[in-house]
């Protein structure tokens, strides 16, 4: 992974360039807008964007933005999380001024045209309707709405069936008016493109865009006392999610968060609680970990897909098992050994160009700078037995939300 490369220009849009030799480069702006800017009334409505941004500008209808990447064997793509929108093109790299064109064109003159609006809004709500009959998805989404309840993380990023209805493409124009705007932005590019070549493409395809100033409305989400809630939709098995609050990206214990979270039941399938819950005793059929990072908050979140019979079984031991990391500081050896697995799946995710382009955007959006792998290699394995422990007492079992779909 080389070093990424910065520059900044006048109107305040970031660019960072990460050379990475190859036929292929990656290209995109990353956008400081996602679902908690939703307004109410319209939840849903940031994603509603990101789906509609590709349905005409003052210059291309929809079918042309669709084909523009295509013909030259490239694609283009989007999507959003709670807290950023990521617009990205990969293709050949000899038509990098191609994809910066169409990408500066969807976000400076995107039209949102009344019958293609339409045409989206029915997409969108399939969409609602194929995550909630997935009870695996359902119950992720109802998790953080339940832990983030009344705040702007408290609500599903593809939001509500009503609200979308509501939704018309003076909302989206307005939205696009209001959060794409270069200082709220980064271009990032990976592949086979020098930084002053980047440059110069992004100041004659963005540089006049108006400095406009942004000011994010976003509230920091009250602390909410845990629970534990079932609901019963008459399912052949029970998906369960435990989890709890956790510091945000800019807290020093991030860190130690990812290799707690990797420890307890990351992609390795010798996880501490797929050997207890699944190799050991059988009781699930699913049992996964994730760390969610936002500006200001996180939640740390156990999945597991087993029988009705199985669940409360399942949660003691997991509630034993982080008990146990609480109290009880991890053998050198055994910290060292999650360390360097850990490390190990970063270096395999770096080889992904796609990773790469997502993680520079990303990363200089929120920090404004690009950690190379050596840098985070480093800070993983400076992690303590002690800062392990300090995390994992933030999920034991006085501060866990539970939710169980039946």
């Amino acid at each position: 992974m080389e070093e990424a490369q910065y520059g900044t220009l006048a109107n305040g849009l970031r660019v960072v360039t990460v050379p990475k030799a190859g036929p292929v480069t990656w290209c995109g702006l990353a956008v400081m807008a996602g679902s908690r800017d939703d307004p109410q009334g319209h939840f849903g409505l940031a994603h509603f964007v990101e789906h509609t941004l590709f349905k005409g500008t003052r210059h291309r209808r929809a079918w042309h933005i669709s084909n523009r990447m295509e013909r030259v064997g490239g694609e283009l793509n989007a999507y959003t999380t709670k807290e950023h929108t990521m617009l990205y093109s990969v293709f050949p790299s000899q038509h990098l001024a191609r994809a910066l064109d169409l990408l500066a064109d969807l976000v400076r003159n995107s039209v949102f045209p009344a019958d293609e609006v339409e045409r989206e809004r029915d997409v969108v709500l399939e969409e609602v309707a194929s995550y909630r009959d997935s009870p695996a998805d359902a119950v992720a989404d109802d998790f953080e709405d339940l832990v983030f309840a009344g705040s702007g993380p408290g609500h599903n990023v593809l939001g509500t069936t009503a609200h979308l209805h509501d939704t018309q493409a003076q909302d989206c124009a307005e939205f696009l008016r209001t959060h794409y705007v270069p200082e709220n932005m980064v271009l990032f590019v990976v592949g086979n493109a020098a930084a002053a070549r980047v440059m110069r493409m992004a100041e004659h395809f963005l540089g006049d865009m108006p400095a406009v100033p942004h000011r994010h409305r976003r509230l920091a989400p009250a602390l909410l006392a845990p629970r534990r809630e079932a609901t019963d939709m008459q399912l052949h098995q029970a998906h369960t999610m435990v989890g709890a609050r956790v510091p945000g990206m800019h807290h020093e214990a991030r860190f130690a968060l990812s290799l707690l979270n990797n420890l307890l039941a990351g992609p390795g399938m010798n996880s501490l609680l797929n050997m207890q819950l699944r190799e050991r005793r059988g009781y699930v059929y699913t049992v996964e970990s994730s760390l969610s990072l936002m500006n200001d908050c996180g939640l740390l979140e156990i999945y597991l897909g087993c029988d009705h019979k199985h669940v409360d079984a399942s949660l003691r031991i997991i509630h034993r098992i982080t008990h146990d990391l609480a109290e009880h500081a991890l053998p050198a050896r055994r910290l060292d050994a999650a360390k360097r697995q850990y490390c190990g799946q970063l270096l395999l995710a770096a080889d992904s160009t796609e990773w790469l382009a997502m993680h520079a955007g990303r990363s200089m959006l929120y920090y404004n700078h690009v950690s190379s792998l050596r840098e985070m290699t480093e800070r993983v394995m400076a992690v303590t037995p002690e800062q392990v422990r300090e995390a994992a007492r933030l999920i034991t079992e006085p501060h866990t939300t539970v939710l169980t779909l039946l």
